[in-house]
C-alpha cells in the first residue's frame, strides 16, 4: 500500500531535552499520570476535515497544500486515499481517536442518493481501516453549512426544504456514528443564527432548531446511540450572531427546550475567545452546570477577530484547561479533538507532524502541569478559605435557606460596617504559584 509520509516514522517520546522535531517532549503516552496512562487523560483525536481536507486557501487567496493525494482527480479515489493517509497520519502519532464531517469523508453527488451512496462506501472503508488499527471514531458531525442549500441556516432555515435536507443528512451521520462505534455527536451551528433582526423570526429559528435536536436524539436512541450528543458553542462567524453564543447561552437554550438530559458541551478555546471569555471560563461554566463533554484542541489570536484555528502552543490555556478537565473527573466520551490547522505558508506534509507534536506535547505538559497544582493544594485551599464565611453563622443559614431578609437586616445592624472581613484576593499570589508549579516540571 502507498504510503504519504514516507518522511516520517512512528514519532515517539524522547523528552524534554531531545533536539529532534518528530519527537515527543512532554507526551509520554503510557506514563501513568494521576492513576492511568496519559493518553487516556488526554484522548487525542484527528480532525478529518483540517488534517486531510483543508488546503491552506484564504479569502485573500488560493490553496498551498497539495491535497490530491498524489495527483488524484477521482473524487471518490480522493476520498479513500484520505482514509489511508489519515490512518497512516494516526498511526505513526500514535493517536486512537478521530473525528469527521459528513462531506470530509466522502464528497457529495449529483443527487441526495448519490452523496448517500458515496458516503456509505467510505464509512465503510473505514471501518475495515480501524478494524486494522483499533483507532476509534470520537464524534462525528454532518456539515450543513458549505453548500448553498444552507445559506439562510439548516434547523434555523426560513425555508423548510432545507431544514428537511439537513435533518437527512443528521441521520445518516447518526447512522454512520452508532455504525463506527462512536461516542459522541456533535450540532455545531454553522449558520444557525443570524445577519439582520430586520428580516428574522428569532422565535421560530430557535423552534425549530430544538425541534431538529429532538428528532436527532429521538432517533440516535432507537437505533442503539448511546453516547454523549453536544453543542459546540460559538459567538460569530459564520453569521453576525450565532444563537450557540457561549456556554451559558447554550445552558439556558438546553434547559428552556428539555433537551438539557442528553446534551453536552463541545468547548472549543478558540470560540471561547471569540465570545470575549477565556477558555478556562466557558469550561468552568460547563463544568459547574453539569454539561462538560469535550473539547476542540485549538487556539485563536487575540489580535485577530476571528477563528483562526491554529494549533495550541499556550501552555498556560492547556495548564488551565487540564485543571478543568481533571476536577470533571476527566473525559468519559469525550476527548482532546484537534480543531486546528497548519498555517498558510507551513505547507508541506511534515509541517502536519510538527503541528499536531506540538498540540500533544502543549496538553501533556498542561496535564501534568494541572495534576501538580491539585497535588500542591495551595489555590484549592486558598479558595476554600475565601469562602469558609459561607459554612457557618449567618453564611450557612442563607445557604440553608434559613435566613429571611428581616434576619439578615437585623445581622447587618447588629454586625455593622463591612470592614476587615474581607480579605484580599491575593491574585499575584496565585498567579505566582502558578507559574512555580509550571517552570518547575
Amino acid at each position: 500500500m502507498k504510503e504519504y509520509f514516507p518522511m516520517v516514522q512512528k514519532v515517539k517520546y524522547e523528552g524534554k531535552n531531545s533536539k529532534n522535531p518528530f519527537a515527543f517532549k512532554y507526551y509520554d503516552a503510557n506514563r501513568i499520570i494521576d492513576g492511568k496512562p496519559m493518553k487516556d487523560h488526554l484522548k487525542f483525536a484527528m480532525s478529518w476535515w483540517h488534517t486531510l481536507c483543508a488546503g491552506g486557501a484564504d479569502p485573500f487567496g488560493t490553496t498551498t497544500m497539495d491535497r490530491t493525494y498524489g495527483g488524484l482527480t477521482d473524487p471518490m479515489e480522493i476520498a479513500r486515499a484520505k482514509v489511508d493517509a489519515g490512518f497512516e497520519f494516526m498511526t505513526k502519532l500514535g493517536i486512537e481517536y478521530f473525528c469527521f464531517h459528513d462531506a470530509d469523508i466522502a464528497p457529495e453527488g449529483a443527487t441526495f442518493a448519490e452523496t448517500k451512496k458515496n458516503f456509505w462506501e467510505i464509512v465503510e472503508y473505514i471501518e475495515t481501516k480501524m478494524k486494522e488499527t483499533g483507532i476509534k471514531l470520537l464524534w462525528a458531525t454532518a456539515n450543513c453549512f458549505n453548500n448553498p442549500r444552507y445559506m439562510h441556516g439548516a434547523g434555523t432555515s426560513c425555508n423548510a426544504h432545507s431544514f428537511a435536507y439537513a435533518a437527512s443528512q443528521i441521520k445518516n451521520a447518526i447512522e454512520a456514528t452508532v455504525k463506527l462505534g462512536g461516542k459522541g455527536y456533535v450540532f455545531w451551528g454553522g449558520r444557525e443564527g443570524y445577519e439582520t433582526l430586520l428580516n428574522t423570526d428569532m422565535s421560530l429559528e430557535l423552534d425549530n432548531m430544538a425541534r431538529l435536536m429532538h428528532m436527532a436524539v429521538d432517533y440516535g436512541r432507537s437505533i442503539g446511540f448511546d453516547g454523549d450528543f453536544y453543542i459546540e458553542p460559538k459567538p460569530k462567524e459564520p453569521t453576525k450572531h450565532q444563537y450557540d453564543f457561549d456556554s451559558a447561552t447554550v445552558l439556558g437554550f438546553l434547559r428552556k427546550y428539555g433537551l438539557d438530559k442528553d446534551f453536552k458541551m463541545n468547548i472549543e478555546a478558540n470560540h471561547a475567545t471569540l465570545a470575549q471569555h477565556t477558555f478556562q471560563h466557558e469550561l468552568r461554566v460547563a463544568r459547574d452546570n453539569g454539561f462538560f463533554g469535550s473539547i476542540d484542541a485549538n487556539q485563536g489570536d487575540a489580535l485577530l477577530g476571528w477563528d483562526t484555528d491554529q494549533f495550541p502552543t499556550n501552555a498556560y490555556d492547556a495548564v488551565l484547561c487540564m485543571y478543568e478537565v481533571l476536577k470533571a473527573g476527566g473525559f468519559t466520551n469525550g476527548g482532546l479533538n484537534f480543531d486546528a490547522k497548519a498555517r498558510r505558508g507551513s505547507f508541506t506534509p511534515e509541517d502536519i507532524f510538527y503541528s499536531y507534536i506540538a498540540g500533544m506535547d502543549t496538553f501533556a505538559f498542561g496535564l501534568r502541569a494541572a495534576v501538580k497544582l491539585i497535588e500542591d493544594g495551595r489555590i484549592d485551599k486558598f479558595v476554600e478559605d475565601r469562602y469558609s464565611s459561607w459554612n457557618s453563622g449567618i453564611g450557612k443559614d442563607i445557604i440553608d435557606g434559613k435566613a429571611t431578609m428581616a434576619d439578615l437586616e437585623k445581622y447587618a445592624l447588629e454586625k455593622g460596617e463591612v470592614t476587615d472581613s474581607l480579605g484580599s484576593g491575593r491574585q499575584e499570589m496565585l498567579e505566582s504559584i502558578l507559574n512555580q508549579i509550571m517552570f518547575t516540571l
